[in-house]
């Protein structure tokens, strides 16, 4: 190679790198500038919002906490809720006005705190980023006051509509029939109000009326209606009666239709006029209270006032047992629920008692309707009158002794009659019976009868057999 080549050569060579010098010192003004640039950029980032960076679709990208917090403010606070009917807007109202929370702050500074303000440029050529806030919060007292008056408005609404009512059974000449359902127009309120209170809190806007019309629960057509009906006619015929001091008393099956009612979709009686007509039951039979006929050896035909011999009809229980008996459907004869010593279904007395005139001062024992025995005898003093009424044996004694305040006397039959310690019985110290002897020589109140009339009677009356005080 000539001198001349290998000059030219080196003159080449070095152009060539200072050439690559001054290329890579641009490169680095520019590399240095681009990062200069990216990190003044970042430095942005650091109370900014990343490029594409949404809050509940809302746009905040590059703005501070606070201008992101306003742009969400703004935008909520202009939130409405609206109650329609048919597409028609009945009210609409701001939700803020019931209470809605409308400052984001903590959340939006959440959001910021978790973005890296280095990646800014990352996130301009990324898909956005939508971030959600948590769920609707309302202050609660003024929600509390706002559905209390919203309900309030709605009530109003209801005042001039028509209500549904399901279709019902009503009585009438005929007997039970089905009414028809009624198809109104007024909206369940309440139901209302607790749906647009879960729609507010779920971030809903709309409450649509006309899906809170109330529909008939029961049609006419409806099966268990028509059974209804068909029961309560068939328990109106009923033949119900009573068997009561041994007189059957029917109970008009005008008057059991009466107390029938369909109530709460059943079947059901009025209470109230079913004890009414036990209490009168009462009032005329109860024979603790009521006297009884009796036609005597002698008086004739006597009012007898009651006596241990008698019940008392358990008002209430009975009422219960005959509503009881006319639901089950059947028909039925029944006597009441009593308390005492006698028999409601039987009469008192029959053809075998102990009838005791105290006018005569004489005494028979009937058996079967005859006489079997029949004596005077000696009844209280007028201090100590042997009591009027119907009475019974209810026990039998031998040598018993007769006590009280001023006497002590041992019989040898003892029969009491009532729980005052009246009886009848034998008394050896008297030399006569009958007359006015009562008057000066008479008992305590018992009956001092003749010790061998009183022998025979006690061995051929029972325990039970009615006495009759007259």
């Amino acid at each position: 190679m000539s001198r001349s080549d290998k000059h030219s050569k080196q003159k080449t060579s070095s152009k060539t790198s200072k050439g690559k010098k001054i290329f890579l010192s641009s490169l680095l003004v520019v590399l240095l500038a681009l990062f200069g640039g990216y990190a003044y950029r970042s430095s942005y980032y650091s109370n900014h919002f990343l490029p594409k960076t949404y809050v509940e679709a809302t746009d905040v990208s590059g703005l501070t906490t606070d201008q992101a917090n306003k742009k969400l403010h703004d935008r909520f606070d202009a939130q409405t809720f609206s109650l329609t009917e048919n597409g028609t807007e009945w009210k609409s109202y701001k939700k803020s006005d019931f209470g809605l929370q409308t400052d984001f702050s903590d959340e939006l500074n959440a959001i910021k705190k978790g973005q890296n303000q280095w990646k800014w440029g990352i996130a301009s050529f990324s898909a956005k980023e939508n971030h959600s806030l948590k769920a609707d919060v309302f202050d609660e007292e003024i929600l509390a006051e706002q559905m209390e008056s919203l309900q309030k408005e709605l009530d109003t609404l209801n005042k001039d509509r028509k209500p549904t009512e399901n279709a019902t059974i009503t009585k009438g000449e005929d007997g039970f029939s089905v009414k028809k359902e009624v198809v109104g127009d007024q909206l369940d309120t309440k139901q209302v109000a607790t749906d647009v209170k879960e729609n507010l809190l779920s971030g809903s806007d709309e409450v649509k009326l006309e899906s809170y019309k109330k529909e008939p629960r029961i049609t006419s057509d409806d099966e268990n209606l028509k059974k209804e009906v068909d029961d309560l006619n068939q328990l109106a015929k009923i033949n119900a009666s009573y068997v009561i001091n041994g007189e059957t008393i029917q109970i008009p099956t005008e008057t059991i239709a009466d107390w029938l009612s369909y109530k709460d979709e059943k079947v059901a009686l009025d209470q109230e006029k079913v004890q009414n007509y036990v209490n009168d039951l009462a009032s005329k039979y109860n024979t603790s209270t009521n006297s009884s006929k009796f036609n005597s050896s002698k008086q004739g035909e006597v009012e007898v006032p009651a006596g241990t011999l008698s019940w008392t009809m358990d008002r209430e229980s009975e009422a219960a047992a005959l509503s009881e008996a006319i639901l089950s459907g059947e028909d039925f004869t029944r006597s009441p629920i009593v308390q005492g010593s006698a028999d409601p279904s039987q009469p008192l007395f029959d053809n075998t008692y102990i009838e005791v005139d105290l006018e005569n001062q004489h005494m028979w024992y009937y058996k079967d309707g005859k006489v079997e025995l029949e004596t005077d005898i000696i009844s209280g003093k007028p201090k100590s009158p042997t009591p009027k009424g119907v009475f019974y044996v209810w026990k039998k004694e031998r040598d018993a002794t007769l006590t009280g305040e001023d006497y002590s006397s041992p019989v040898d039959y003892w029969m009491p009659i009532d729980w005052t310690g009246v009886g009848i019985h034998d008394s050896d110290w008297q030399t006569s019976y009958g007359g006015d002897r009562w008057k000066t020589v008479g008992s305590h109140g018992c009956v001092n009868t003749p010790p061998e009339v009183m022998k025979t009677l006690y061995n051929s009356v029972e325990v039970g057999v009615p006495v009759i005080v007259i």
